[in-house]
Parts: structure tokens; sequence; C-alpha cells
């Protein structure tokens, strides 16, 4: 049975689906262009039994539309009805929590019931943007900042701090102090042990970034399931990953569309961050051999070829990490390759219609 929390598998995937996106802009492509596939997925997921939809946030990327998760999770609470909508992740240290607290109270009174907030240590972005959107050179990512603003950021949502804190008669709102009503788990994000610990000591679901971190997968899940202690949020662990999938009708045509997407990572490396190229730029790029090295490496942690093919790949990353949910993300130029491969997925699993 499914909760706040925990999804519910249908069809023979093992585990629940969900969707993560970074609302990709291709080459030769509007960033309104970009907004309305992620609509269309959204609607897709919901439509063919996926259990959430997640936003990431990123900055400075001119191939990534997905500045702002709360902005773009309204729109998307628009033009759905069930699925769960959430941040993978809102970057904690971005923001003063009292405004992510007001950001997803104003998102959870728009869709009750239906909205997730996973929140991140890194930047979503580079050292100097870090720094335009701090306002400070000084960017507050180490072991002790973090905890102190989660801390913070629960009891805004909670509004729960204790008489004689200087924050005491401060509320988020729409917030508890204007009456019973619910608000989103916390889920925490990662890519190292840090998050992983911290969610197990704190009783907390967590996600990890399977899909840019592979080889810290497993010990990551391990390290969070060692130090789970159970909390009023979760009696026993529960842990995504996010991993790269792409399905399409062909083989051939899964690798065109991947290639794209490696090729704006390398960019992106490299300090040459852009529009996702297209698939006739990325099969004709004459790769040098450590880029070629970089690609390879970068390809081989991403699932991808024909339905089939997508399907036995994910089976075998859920049974070798014991993830309880497999958030799909596929970054690559086209949004109609996007769009087919969640359907392909779905009709891979023999997900419902509804």
């Amino acid at each position: 049975m499914s909760d706040a929390i925990r999804g519910e598998a249908y069809g023979t995937a093992p585990v629940p689906l969900s969707v993560l996106d970074l609302v990709t802009v291709g080459s030769g492509h509007t960033a309104s262009q970009a907004l309305a596939t992620s609509v269309g997925i959204s609607r897709l997921a919901e439509r063919r039994g996926y259990h959430r939809h997640w936003v990431a946030e990123h900055h400075s990327m001119p191939g990534v539309a997905s500045s702002s998760p709360a902005v773009i999770l309204a729109h998307l609470a628009a033009h759905t009805s069930r699925i769960r909508l959430g941040s993978g992740g809102v970057m904690l240290p971005n923001h003063a929590p009292l405004v992510i607290a007001e950001q997803f109270g104003t998102l959870e009174a728009l869709a009750p019931g239906r909205i997730d907030l996973g929140l991140g240590r890194a930047p979503g972005t580079d050292g100097a943007t870090a720094a335009a959107l701090r306002r400070t050179d000084t960017l507050n990512e180490g072991a002790d900042d973090f905890p102190e603003q989660l801390a913070e950021l629960t009891r805004f949502l909670d509004d729960d701090f204790p008489d004689g804190h200087r924050y005491a008669r401060i509320h988020a709102v729409p917030g508890p102090v204007q009456g019973p009503g619910g608000r989103p788990p916390v889920w925490l994000l990662g890519s190292s042990g840090f998050s992983a610990r911290l969610a197990g000591l704190l009783g907390l679901p967590f996600a990890f970034a399977h899909h840019f971190s592979a080889r810290n997968t497993v010990p990551a899940l391990d390290l969070y399931r060692d130090s789970f202690r159970p909390s009023a949020v979760l009696d026993a662990p529960y842990a995504l990953i996010g991993v790269g999938a792409l399905a399409a009708d062909e083989a051939a045509e899964a690798r065109r569309q991947v290639l794209t997407g490696a090729l704006s990572m390398l960019r992106l490396r490299t300090g040459r961050p852009g529009l996702i190229p297209t698939p006739e730029e990325a099969e004709a790029y004459a790769f040098g051999p450590a880029e070629r090295e970089f690609v390879d490496g970068w390809l081989a942690n991403v699932v991808y070829g024909t339905a089939d093919e997508v399907r036995e790949g994910l089976d075998a990353l859920q049974k070798r990490t014991g993830a309880d949910e497999l958030m799909i993300t596929a970054n690559v130029h086209g949004g109609e390759a996007r769009l087919r491969s969640y359907e392909l997925i779905a009709d891979a699993y023999g997900l419902p219609e509804s």
C-alpha cells in the first residue's frame, strides 16, 4: 500500500517507478517547449501509474530550465490531479529555510497530499553562481551548517519553535498557524555518504543520485540502512535511486538519443555548457581519446535500448541495490524521445492505463 512516502508497484515492476525531470532544453528548442514537455511527461506519468514526478534545481545551465522548482511544480499541479510532485531537489543552502517552508506550504495548499520536499546540500551549480544566489562567497556546505538549516526548516514547516526562540513568533504561511492540514514529507538527497547517514539518523526517506554517482550507490545505501533509526516519519528505511534510462523502438535509436545527453555532460564538465545537442550533432562530434573515455564511462551507467532491454537493466539494478523505488531520468535532446521512453517503459512493465 502506498502512503505519503512509500509508493506502490504496478504491473510486473519490482518497485514503484517515478520520474526525475531537469526540464532539459535541446538545441533548436525553447524553455517554453521544454516546460510544455514536462507537463506532458507529468500527465503521462500520472496516466500510466508512475508514483511521483520530481523537478531538480539547477542554475546557470543553458540546457536546463529547472532553476525554480516551486514555480514549475505549481504549474504541474494545475495540470494533474493524482501523481505526487516534488523537488529532487531544492538545494537548501541556496535559500532561507523560511522561504522554502512558505513555497512548499503554498504548494501543499494547492495540491494537498501530493507534494514532496526533497533537499540537497550541493549548490546545483558552480561556485560563482552559488555566490550570486546566496549573496556571499561563503557557501556554507559544511557538516555543521546543513543539519542546522534542516532543523530550522523543519521547525518552520511544523510551526514549533520553542518559547524564547528568536523565531518563535514567526510563522511560515500557508502553514499550521492557519489551522490543521498536512505538510510535505521531507526527503534528503545525496551523491555520497553525508546525506545518507544523516537521513538514517533522522529516520527520513533517502534519494541517491545513482545517475551521476554510480560508484557510490551501494555504499551510500548500506550506510543509510545501517544508520537508520525509526522515527515518527518512517519505521524502516525507504530509499529511492535516480537512474538514467531511455527506451526507444529500436536499440540504435536509443543509443543515438543518449549520446546527446552524454555530449552535453562532457561539455558541462569541461566548462562548455550549452543546450542539449541534436542527435546529428552528437553523431558528428569528433571525440578525442579522453572525451571518448568520459562518454563511454557515462553511458555505462545509463540503461538504454529497447523497452525489454531497459526493463531487464532496471530489474538488475534494483536487485543489485535493493532500492525501494526507481526514479527514471532521461536527459536527452528531444521531448518526443523522452515521452516515448516513459510510455515504452510503462508498457514493458504492464503498468495500467487510467
